[in-house]
């Protein structure tokens, strides 16, 4: 803290300095901290690597599950003329539920829909 008298006047004049630091001020006006650069460069670029993450593990997850579809316990069946999903369940599950098979058929083949082409090749298990 400073005072001086100013020469000729009456009047004293007090100046006070703050003993804080002024902003620094650059030329786009503002200067961030470490946790501002962060959260500004930091954070977009971690959320970018996750969606990129997420992204590969969709693309590589439908492909595994189509390759591993088929095991030990499976038969592969032609099927005939009039057969359905349930015809040829029922006529390979000798005592299981004809509703298990049929989920199981589906499941194996990745079958959209439960029509069945005559000459088509379906997996169906056989535990």
């Amino acid at each position: 803290m400073a005072s001086g008298i100013v020469a000729g006047s009456a009047m004293s004049t007090i100046t006070l300095k703050s003993h804080r630091k002024a902003a620094r001020v650059t030329s786009s006006g503002l200067k961030l901290t470490r946790r501002g650069r962060f959260l500004l460069l930091g954070l977009p670029l971690m959320l970018l690597a996750v969606a990129a993450l997420v992204l590969v593990g969709i693309v590589t997850s439908s492909a595994q599950a189509a390759t591993g579809t088929t095991g030990a316990g499976a038969t592969q069946v032609t099927v005939q003329a009039g057969e359905s999903i349930w015809s040829i369940a029922a006529a390979n599950s000798s005592n299981r539920d004809p509703r298990d098979v049929v989920a199981e058929i589906v499941q194996l083949n990745d079958l959209k829909t439960s029509v069945l082409q005559p000459g088509q090749q379906i997996f169906v298990p056989t535990h």
